[in-house]
């Protein structure tokens, strides 16, 4: 069955579905667009609701990332049996989704003073909100959000990478559990490989 990724040629929401499938060692086609060049019309036109990322299992298809990523991480048995569990981690992941709506909303904005201000929320108070509870959770929990390797921590070490590129940052340079984490990703069978394959990216 012929398997595709639709999404663009950046981290963004869907590396954590390019490093889950490539740590699943699960053969796919990693279809790749070029943002700047984005809208492609017929492609848009195509999309349930005109957005990447878009995942493909012959003849079915999945849209938002959130879904797609947990989807492959049922299949791949990175998510817990336990429902109140599953609960947890989808928890986890809507907060990471919080904080990566922030950052967007100041890589959008347009208005220079605005701008300044989303930035200095972003640096001043919003990181560390987010990152001492994130910090914490993983103290607690082995190094991992579920207590082992689960589909959250790929999305959250998708999403940080995502957010270093466009502020500029390594954020998880101060918090030693997040950092660990963001390695060990990074460093999993298959994962590893991939990035070294691919070229480094850039907006």
């Amino acid at each position: 069955m012929a398997r595709k990724l639709h999404y663009f040629d950046t981290n963004g929401i869907a590396e954590s579905v390019r490093y889950m499938l490539h740590y699943a060692k699960q053969k796919f086609e990693d279809v790749r667009y070029d943002y700047q060049s984005w809208p492609v019309e017929q492609v848009k036109k195509s999309l349930p609701f005109g957005q990447l990322p878009l995942y493909e299992e012959g003849s079915k298809s999945l849209y938002q990332s959130v879904a797609i990523a947990r989807y492959i991480g049922a299949v791949h048995n990175l998510i817990p049996a336990d429902i109140w569990e599953q609960a947890q981690l989808d928890a986890i992941v809507l907060s990471v989704y919080d904080f990566w709506s922030k950052v967007i909303a100041y890589v959008t904005e347009q208005d220079i003073v605005k701008k300044q201000e989303l930035k200095k929320e972003i640096f001043g108070e919003l990181i560390d909100f987010y990152f001492s509870r994130f910090e914490n959770q993983l103290k607690n929990n082995k190094g991992f959000f579920g207590g082992k390797l689960s589909w959250a921590d790929f999305v959250f070490v998708g999403i940080i990478e995502a957010v270093n590129l466009r502020l500029g940052e390594q954020i998880e340079s101060k918090y030693p559990h997040v950092a660990a984490l963001v390695e060990k990703i990074r460093n999993l069978p298959g994962v590893k490989e991939y990035i070294v394959s691919k070229k480094p990216y850039v907006l």
